[in-house]
């Protein structure tokens, strides 16, 4: 029998309506606080969920900042663990006739718009994005109807309805290319949602864009005097940085880059000590890929700091080891936590998640930068 959960506030930025390309205000949604069931309790929810999957010919598919056990037991069944794009890719090569989503809801979403015959379940539909909500679809088109000439390139933390307004989406891996390649065609962008990642694109390919005034509350609370102080404490360390985060904690970075760039680096360096500014999330699967190197968290405390997030994202965690195995119980008779998507608009979004990966199938970029083949991606290391 599951327990009610704790609910707690979530501060995120929403751009105001009014001036959506240059003010933003800062708005509250919610996230749930699973309770954590006891060791024994864990193991007999594995054995169950493993069961359950069998039984419903359903695979698993989670994203590598929600809990380690998830990822550990979606590798285990014969699942993957990777980011969202890799996580869609893989349902749909997949022969299950399901899908189980752990991850946020925009991820359950692109899976079921790049997999419309199957049936895609998440642990709990609530789990959702601050750059997500930070950009709301009707907003997003008036904010593109004041730009027709512009092309629309939105990251993957979006909804359907705000992929279905775009010409492009792309990630993290591969976003330097796209828009670099639109630049060098001349073309002007319109970008959303995160404006740290937008800002450092236009900084890396000189491209002509606008953006949206979105951020990542995880990202956004990295803080530059606090990782000044942490590296002057591990002066031989190397700074690993999403691209997500402020421009400032960006420059003191060695290396910059999706999840898969900064796992390789971890992997690649002959350096025993990194700073990770990113999810911690991403630990679970650098220490698999780099058993042996010291990983540091990067701080999101001290003077200058909120800690909204602590480094972790509030709504990942609302994926657990309970919910999971009640919504293979319970949710393929009940429909709950199943992702239904408007077959017209996922149609309509469709369009620019394929055009990304006609691209990165034209350019040789089938799976994550590093890597050969999508099959690769799978093993678990993936752009964000």
């Amino acid at each position: 029998m599951s327990s009610i959960a704790e609910t707690k506030p979530v501060e995120f930025d929403l751009p105001s309506s009014s001036a959506p390309a240059s003010s933003c205000s800062t708005s509250l949604a919610w996230a749930k606080v699973p309770e954590q069931p006891s060791a024994a309790e864990r193991a007999d929810l594995k054995k169950e969920i493993k069961a359950l999957l069998k039984a419903r010919d359903a695979v698993l598919v989670a994203h590598y900042y929600v809990d380690a056990e998830l990822q550990d037991l979606a590798e285990e069944t014969g699942g993957c663990v990777s980011d969202s794009l890799e996580m869609a890719r893989f349902g749909r090569e997949s022969t299950h006739k399901n899908l189980v989503v752990a991850g946020v809801r925009f991820m359950g979403e692109t899976s079921k718009i790049l997999n419309p015959e199957k049936r895609v379940f998440m642990p709990d539909l609530e789990a959702t994005c601050s750059l997500d909500l930070g950009c709301p679809a009707e907003e997003f088109a008036a904010f593109c109807d004041q730009h027709p000439d512009r092309t629309v390139v939105v990251y993957a933390n979006t909804s359907a309805a705000v992929k279905a307004r775009a010409d492009w989406m792309v990630t993290s891996s591969i976003a330097l290319d796209i828009v670099g390649h639109l630049h060098a065609r001349g073309e002007k962008i319109l970008w959303a949602p995160d404006r740290h990642l937008g800002q450092y694109i236009q900084r890396q390919t000189g491209a002509d864009m606008i953006l949206w005034q979105g951020s990542c509350l995880v990202h956004d609370e990295f803080k530059y005097e606090e990782l000044k102080l942490l590296k002057e404490k591990h002066p031989g360390a190397m700074v690993l940085v999403h691209p997500e985060s402020p421009a400032e904690v960006v420059a003191m970075a060695d290396v910059v880059g999706s999840t898969t760039q900064l796992i390789k680096a971890t992997q690649t360096s002959g350096v025993h000590e990194f700073i990770v500014a990113t999810d911690n999330g991403i630990l679970h699967k650098m220490r698999q890929a780099a058993p042996g190197k010291v990983l540091i968290e990067a701080p999101t405390a001290g003077n200058s700091a909120t800690c909204k997030s602590c480094a972790h994202c509030p709504w990942m965690a609302m994926n657990g080891l309970r919910n999971l195995r009640d919504v293979l119980r319970d949710g393929f008779d009940s429909g709950v936590g199943e992702v239904l998507v408007d077959a017209d608009l996922g149609r309509q979004a469709y369009r620019c998640i394929d055009r990304m990966l006609d691209f990165a199938k034209t350019h040789g970029i089938s799976g994550p930068r590093g890597q050969n083949s999508v099959s690769d991606a799978h093993r678990g290391i993936g752009p964000a």
